[in-house]
């Protein structure tokens, strides 16, 4: 493969890999405000865990849970053949994307709407009356310190995620993928898990510190068991990799990144 192959090729990669990331942590910033229950999906009884004698708490998750485990794995491909920099890079662009839709959301949502509009959607399927407008505004307009909290520790989580990921790479080198990637996510989402429930529901609303903790160990246990549900995808995506770069050439990637990020915080 000709140098000029090889760049353009390494370009592509990462269009496609950022291109990946960023969708899925929009959607995921988005679809988020739903909250589903994990139990009723699988069919199984409630969990009923008890937390601190006070709180019994059941597997509801926000439904942005479905699409960040996207984001994780692409943040460990990344990692793998582009480095701290790389991640970094990603990560700054995401924010400030995130942040300029919801800004965009915000102004869609004040829009005063059209009359035929409210009229014609003033039912729901059973004849219930619907103001679509409220409900519109209510799905898109995430409160302030759901957004804040949410960025921040989405900030806070890549960059320890990345920290970690080169931390371990140092020590196992181009072998055992899995403990990298798997060690850097637990780490980082453990952080992500309680930052944005502090910050969102306890220095902005009024939440207990001890439903912040009992809520953030239920969101931490599923994206600790899902991060190892999906690890095979890892080892697939590299594959995918060496077969498009060729294994040498992906291999030299994957060397020129981790030498990269030596001199890197």
């Amino acid at each position: 493969m000709s140098a000029s192959n090889y760049q353009e090729k390494k370009n592509n990669l990462f269009l496609v890999l950022a291109g990946f990331f960023i969708m899925n942590a929009l959607l995921a910033e988005i679809l988020g405000v739903k909250i589903f229950s994990l139990e009723k999906l699988l069919q199984i009884p409630p969990a009923q865990i008890s937390f601190f004698g006070q709180l019994t708490l059941d597997f509801n998750l926000t439904a942005g849970v479905i699409l960040w485990p996207a984001v994780f794995l692409t943040t460990d491909i990344i990692n793998e053949y582009f480095g701290k920099k790389g991640v970094r890079k990603i990560s700054f662009i995401t924010v400030g994307l995130i942040a300029f839709a919801f800004l965009l959301i915000y102004v869609i949502t004040i829009l005063p709407p059209a009359d035929f509009w409210l009229d014609y959607n003033n039912q729901d399927a059973k004849g219930n009356p619907f103001n679509i407008d409220y409900a519109y505004n209510l799905i898109f307009q995430q409160g302030l310190g759901i957004m804040v909290g949410s960025l921040f520790a989405f900030l806070v989580g890549q960059l320890l995620d990345v920290f970690v990921f080169q931390k371990l790479r140092k020590i196992t080198g181009q072998k055992m993928i899995w403990l990298r990637a798997t060690g850097s996510t637990l780490v980082s989402q453990f952080i992500d898990s309680f930052v944005v429930l502090f910050i969102a529901f306890y220095f902005w609303g009024n939440w207990p510190i001890q439903q912040v903790l009992a809520v953030g160990v239920i969101n931490y246990i599923y994206k600790f068991s899902i991060a190892i549900v999906l690890t095979p995808l890892l080892y697939v995506g590299h594959m995918g990799i060496d077969l498009y770069l060729g294994k040498k050439n992906a291999e030299l990637l994957a060397e020129e990144a981790a030498e990269s990020s030596k001199n890197l915080l």
